[in-house]
């Protein structure tokens, strides 16, 4: 019987190797909208981050979603990240 792999993604912000399905998804969609993929199924260019704010806040200095996206990203977009992150945590 064969084993099924485990899909594993980095967050762009610890740089760990996570599974998939721990991650939060954020993409850039074909229209260059910055949305939170909860599906993981949406189009577009994706980048993970952990359900973890401080990982948002690494990735956020050091611009690592916006090079992964190749879009700069407005604030208002980290703050839904981030109330995301509060809404998981609880």
């Amino acid at each position: 019987m064969a084993v099924k792999k485990i899909p594993l993604r980095q967050c762009v912000g610890c740089r760990e190797q996570k599974n998939k399905k721990e991650l939060i998804r954020v993409i850039r969609s074909p229209e260059g909208e910055i949305l939170i993929d909860a599906t993981g199924k949406k189009n577009g260019r994706g980048a993970y981050i952990c359900n973890d704010k401080a990982c948002l806040a690494k990735a956020k200095k050091s611009k690592a979603l916006e090079r992964s996206l190749n879009v700069s990203i407005p604030e208002d977009v980290y703050q839904r990240l981030d109330e995301e992150l509060s809404h998981i945590e609880s």
